[in-house]
């Protein structure tokens, strides 16, 4: 499989087949056999946005508090400046999230709270972003403005970027290049060409 700058792929397969692990193999977190290779110089800037965050939902830890834990550049319970605000804000806006900067991330829905993962997982900016399942409990009106900002993060950004989903109608309609995987890749391509496959058939029980 090849994956291109400027591009959404999203990759496909039944439970178990194997989407996860190739995340987190690109991220370095297991081994793997093959070859992951990029073109230019050097490894590129990853950012990743798991499928869940385990955390205590009663914690008083704002928006704001866990941009500041990320920099480490200084003990996070110092004051936060008027510039550092300002550049969380920023951040935040690429994804239309800077209103949620004082919200407790134990208040955020499902959709707000992966639009900051991804404000976070988009600094660095990176050069290949993956989403693990990214729209996973979240409802209908956060998926539309999910797959509106993600539009917008291709049309803008120069970057590749990798989803995992099990929403067969929204990769048709967003996805450019779409790989079915079951502990292989079984087809790859354009998204009507791999959604219409017989192998699609085979594990879903159903063609596009």
């Amino acid at each position: 499989m090849q994956v291109q700058r400027g591009e959404i792929t999203a990759i496909i397969g039944p439970n178990g087949g194997g989407k996860s692990t190739l995340m987190k193999a690109l991220i370095g977190e297991v081994k793997h056999s093959g070859r992951i290779g990029y073109e230019g110089s050097g490894k590129p800037v990853i950012g990743y946005v798991p499928q869940y965050l385990t955390f205590d939902v009663t914690a008083p830890i704002s928006v704001i508090d866990i941009f500041m834990a990320c920099k480490r550049e200084k003990p996070v319970w110092l004051k936060t400046t008027k510039r550092e605000r300002e550049e969380i804000e920023r951040k935040l806006r690429r994804v239309q999230a800077e209103h949620l900067i004082e919200r407790r991330l134990g208040a955020l829905s499902g959709g707000e709270l992966q639009r900051v993962l991804i404000a976070l997982a988009l600094e660095p900016k990176p050069d290949l972003l993956l989403l693990d399942e990214p729209v996973s409990g979240v409802d209908r009106n956060g998926l539309e403005l999910f797959y509106e900002i993600l539009e917008e993060l291709k049309r803008r950004e120069d970057m590749a970027i990798i989803m995992i989903s099990h929403d067969l109608e929204q990769v048709l309609r967003h996805a450019d290049q779409v790989i079915l995987l079951d502990k292989g890749v079984l087809a790859a391509g354009r998204a009507a060409e791999v959604l219409s496959n017989e192998k699609m058939k085979e594990k879903f029980g159903t063609i596009i």
